[in-house]
């Protein structure tokens, strides 16, 4: 929860509006259920769940729902997201975000200061810069002619 972390109430209201995302997930296959909070630079918060389907490729995670919400919605700027999840028993582990939800959020976010929280409830969370969790990352940045 060191320095790389936003501030301590908004990072736990983060977390309740990613608990929250909890409920809406669509996880009837795996039983693994994961909601996400999305912070913009403006200040505003977009919630994602996981949406499983039978074929299981088309299934989309919760950060990349909530970051598809969010520039949908003409949002392109972020400063954090939060990912909470439940497993099949109940319980809540930290949940990293996969390779191909890392890949989404170098292309809207700056992994330098994009914040990204793993938690398992209000009080039990970790913090990690995006550059942590997607080292030597390709981005906007790579396509740009020098």
């Amino acid at each position: 929860m060191g320095e790389k972390c936003i501030d301590k109430l908004l990072a736990e209201q983060m977390i309740e509006k990613a608990t929250e995302a909890l409920a809406y997930a669509y996880a009837p296959y795996s039983g693994f259920k994961v909601g996400a909070s999305l912070l913009t630079s403006a200040g505003e918060i977009y919630t994602g769940c996981n949406i499983e389907n039978a074929a299981y490729s088309p299934g989309n995670c919760a950060e990349r729902t909530a970051v598809f919400k969010a520039v949908s919605e003409g949002q392109k700027e972020f400063k954090a997201i939060c990912i909470v999840n439940e497993g099949p028993d109940h319980g809540h582990d930290y949940c990293a975000p996969c390779g191909v939800c890392r890949q989404v959020m170098m292309e809207f976010c700056d992994p330098e200061e994009f914040v990204i929280i793993l938690a398992k409830g209000a009080g039990d969370y970790r913090c990690y810069l995006l550059e942590e969790l997607q080292p030597l990352g390709f981005g906007p940045g790579n396509l740009k002619k020098s």
